[in-house]
């Protein structure tokens, strides 16, 4: 049917042999070449945007854009009746080109620090394993404290736009300092701590809460946040309870049982590695 539509259409007669006709001039081993650096690059991309906040509404745009450029490859010239149409298309696609940088340009500038990062956080068994252990210790002290915490541990998809309008810290994740930092008198103990790579980078940041009902009603502001942030983000995030000291992890949208202070470490390290698995039984700690 789609073919019988096609072949009945005279203007798509004329301009697809046109468009095919753009491939006959390359040898063929070249076009294989090129059009697998193409594919490469879009690959990328694409891998991008799936780790990207922003990534429904960019590949929307990016769709938008092939098909008005495919569209406009195919009504011809600016001499043809239909120039008008494909002048201002040209104009269309450039003005979109722009609004893309505009509108996400903190997605694109995460991106471009990324790329520019000497290490992974996943690939560094020796320093996840110090900074796990540091935040055991910090932990261990403020649950017996009651001393509340949301600490976020960013992975993959970049937390930039939360940390505009928080305390920039870049310091090395140390036990004394997040110990410090989530004291009651110190004016950045009220929000979130996030944690890159191996590094604090930001105190008193603010979390998008998750909405009523996915968090049980018992919980406070603290614990709606730590699951809420990670409704967006593939984040890991600890949170501990100033009102009884109990220590749960928000992760996919889900926030654990309370878990054991003795073996919060051992939890914590299983679900910051690459495999992850159930939750064993023997973890969770159960609190009538």
């Amino acid at each position: 049917m789609v073919l019988d539509i096609l072949n009945q259409s005279p203007m798509l007669n004329l301009r697809l042999p046109a468009f095919l006709d753009v491939f006959r001039g390359y040898e063929p081993i070249e076009l294989v070449v090129e059009l697998s650096i193409i594919w490469l690059v879009v690959w990328l991309i694409l891998r991008f945007l799936r780790r990207s906040s922003g990534a429904g509404v960019i590949r929307g745009f990016a769709v938008l854009l092939v098909v008005v450029a495919i569209l406009l490859r195919l009504t011809g010239d600016a001499n043809d009746t239909l120039g008008r149409i494909r002048f201002l298309g040209d104009r269309v696609v450039g003005l979109v080109a722009i609004m893309l940088v505009v509108v996400f340009q903190p997605e694109l500038r995460q991106a471009m620090i990324t790329l520019g990062r000497a290490k992974i956080f996943g690939r560094s068994p020796a320093g996840r394993d110090r900074v796990i252990t540091a935040v055991a210790e910090a932990v261990d002290f403020l649950a017996k404290s009651q001393f509340g915490a949301i600490i976020v541990f960013e992975r993959s998809l970049g937390l930039e736009s939360l940390l505009r309008n928080s305390v920039p810290i870049d310091a090395t994740v140390d036990p004394r300092l997040m110990q410090a930092i989530f004291y009651p008198n110190n004016p950045l103990h009220d929000l979130a701590v996030v944690i890159r790579a191996d590094r604090i980078v930001a105190a008193k940041v603010q979390l998008p809460l998750a909405p009523s009902g996915v968090v049980p009603s018992q919980l406070g502001s603290r614990h709606r946040a730590a699951v809420g942030v990670t409704l967006d983000s593939d984040c890991l995030v600890v949170v501990v309870s100033e009102e009884n000291g109990r220590v749960r992890i928000a992760e996919d949208g889900q926030l654990s049982p309370p878990i054991a202070r003795e073996r919060f470490e051992e939890e914590l390290a299983r679900r910051l590695s690459v495999v992850k698995d159930p939750v064993p039984p023997s973890v969770i700690e159960e609190v009538s």
